[in-house]
């Protein structure tokens, strides 16, 4: 598949709590065919871990 699936960007940004929903949604994301892009971005908001993730489409040459 040359272009992500549902209408999906080639570039996406996923961000969240560091909890089990989060690490679903990036498992959900890599099951469709994304890539990781470098590692995650982690910042604490002064009650919880927040992880911002970058993902992105591979591009077919």
């Amino acid at each position: 598949m040359s272009t992500p699936p549902d209408g999906l960007p080639a570039y996406r940004v996923l961000t969240g709590p560091d909890d089990a929903a989060f690490c679903r949604r990036v498992s959900e994301a890599i099951a469709l065919g994304y890539q990781l892009y470098e590692g995650p971005a982690v910042t604490f908001d002064g009650e919880r871990v927040i992880v911002a993730q970058a993902l992105v489409w591979p591009a077919k040459r």
